[in-house]
């Protein structure tokens, strides 16, 4: 199937198209429909929108950095896997060299990787860069794709990116066919290209090396298989785990091919997840490894088969950074699990911060913990998103299996015990739910009992009245600490109802020890919800028949 870009760059009808720039904010990142052909997804993401988005943060970083042109500032460049990643980087880079600064392209890429080539000081690669841009939309669809900013502080925030959709719409009222032409010759003369990921993964390969104590091939004898789902990360096979001696036959999916034909480059996914399992046992490999699209995100799998993702990711992790460093906190996202707080707790002598959703949120959590003298030392989401403070607070999916793949080298080397159990045991006293699911009720925006507050209003209404009578049943208790939504516990389970950080969506998490369990819990749930007209409880309905 071939797929285009919807538009042509400097066209009459691009330059005079009606794009609303503040629907392009997700978060601390932007996104977009960038290729046509899938029906009710007009393109707003244009060559031209991409073009006014690069000269506006160059702007944002010019005034950031106080610069005054006596040292030109650099931007890098990188790319995953999608159909519309060359276009829309060929026109951030004429934004960006338009505005007067110089403009390093990586090509293909991976987000930890752009925000790492802040800090690099390689003059060949013309590193350290003073801003850079990922351009990515994670898991989503094929015609969609974004952007993500960073600097040598991290990643930008949500007003950050507000101001720079801000100034990218003033800039593009005023773009016209000459300018981009200037601003095309500009790029052809000053863009530079290099392979800055030969920096990143011999990084990688660097610090399990180190881990293991300085073996020059400490994965020797072990046979682990990576699943990139045609995404970015298909490096990780070739360039980090076979250097230092893994067998890696079997890997899938690691050309890139934005189109993802096989499966979504996701390891939330359940057919993800599915596939790289099977791939596990049919190769009765080691261990198993499957990145998201951009490779900030990462799930493993061991040689029985066994997820390690969610909770269980968390949990492995937590208990390698408390074996560093003892008491610790962890930091996690608000629909982690009662047992994951017990094993933290109870298991490994570590503090469980459960804090909001939000990638983001977790991470700076994380960051702000330690500034008011909580040593914290991991931040991560059930997502798969984490951040370790020995590697900047950089949410990076294949530094989370470095920190796995220095522990099988370690124990091995150490003559511990060799293969994927090391791991598993790790998390053998991890009480995993019976039951878990996460049901979604959509708020209509067009109800008549929608106010003038809008759908974030008649959602906090939502939660008010849930609050109420959670005091009132002597079965449930409330979490006496808790940073979003409402978090109850009862019949040996919990729920959490919370507003969605961007939609107009009201999720609820159920985990419990039986299926009787958690439809009591619903059950409450849909008695204090029900009333509210605007409100589509069709799932939980479901759910609780």
């Amino acid at each position: 199937m071939e797929t285009r870009a919807a538009v042509s760059v400097g066209s009459e009808s691009t330059l005079s198209q009606v794009v609303d720039f503040k629907k392009l904010q997700n978060g601390s990142d932007i996104r977009g429909v960038a290729v046509d052909g899938v029906e009710g997804e007009p393109v707003n993401l244009t060559e031209a929108v991409a073009e006014a988005i690069g000269a506006a943060f160059a702007a944002w970083l010019l005034d950031k950095k106080n610069a005054d042109f006596s040292t030109k500032l650099r931007v890098s460049l990188g790319t995953d896997s999608r159909v519309s990643a060359k276009s829309i980087q060929s026109a951030v880079a004429r934004g960006i060299s338009g505005a007067g600064l110089d403009v390093i392209e990586y090509g293909m890429a991976s987000t930890p990787a752009m925000f790492n080539s802040t800090l690099t000081v390689r003059d060949d690669l013309f590193c350290p860069v003073q801003g850079a841009i990922m351009i990515t939309a994670s898991h989503l669809p094929y015609n969609r794709n974004g952007l993500k900013f960073f600097t040598s502080d991290g990643g930008l925030g949500k007003k950050d990116i507000t101001d720079i959709l801000s100034r990218a719409e003033k800039i593009y009222h005023v773009m016209s066919n000459e300018s981009t032409e200037a601003a095309a010759a500009v790029a052809d003369k000053i863009v530079h290209s290099v392979d800055y990921m030969e920096q990143y993964t011999a990084d990688l390969v660097d610090a399990v090396r180190k881990g293991a104590g300085g073996v020059e091939r400490p994965l020797e004898g072990f046979h682990i298989v990576v699943d990139a789902g045609n995404g970015a990360g298909g490096f990780f096979a070739g360039r980090v785990l076979e250097p230092l001696g893994a067998v890696t036959t079997g890997s899938q999916f690691l050309d890139p091919d934005g189109m993802f034909p096989n499966h979504i480059p996701n390891p939330e996914d359940k057919k993800a997840m599915e596939s790289i399992t099977k791939a596990v046992l049919d190769q009765k490999a080691d261990l198993g490894i499957i990145f998201d699209t951009d490779v900030d995100r990462a799930a493993a799998v061991d040689s029985s088969g066994k997820e390690l993702n969610r909770n269980r990711l968390i949990a492995l992790l937590a208990a390698i950074v408390l074996e560093q460093h003892p008491g610790t906190t962890i930091v996690t996202d608000s629909v982690t699990s009662d047992g994951l707080t017990t094993f933290i707790e109870q298991k490994l002598g570590g503090k469980h911060h459960r804090f909001k959703r939000g990638y983001k949120n977790v991470i700076d959590e994380g960051i702000r913990l330690n500034t008011v003298g909580e040593e914290t030392h991991l931040a991560i989401e059930t997502s798969g998103h984490g951040a370790l403070k020995e590697n900047h607070w950089l949410d990076d999916g294949a530094y989370l299996m470095v920190k796995l793949l220095i522990k099988l080298a370690a124990a091995k080397v150490s003559g511990e015990a060799s293969g994927s159990k090391v791991l598993s045991d790790l998390i053998a006293d991890l009480e995993d739910p019976a039951i878990s699911s996460e049901l979604r009720f959509k708020i209509d925006q067009s109800h008549p009992d929608i106010g003038s507050g809008g759908f974030k209003a008649y959602g906090e209404q939502v939660l008010d009245k849930l609050d109420q009578l959670v005091a009132s049943d002597a079965n449930l208790k409330k979490a006496p600490v808790n940073h979003e939504g409402i978090r109850v516990s009862g019949y040996g389970g919990w729920f959490l109802l919370r507003l969605s950080l961007h939609d107009p969506v009201l999720p609820l998490n159920i985990e419990g020890p039986s299926m009787e369990a958690t439809k009591k819990l619903g059950e409450f749930v849909l008695s204090a919800v029900k009333e509210f007209g605007a409100l589509d409880t069709s799932a939980l309905q479901k759910y609780v028949a």
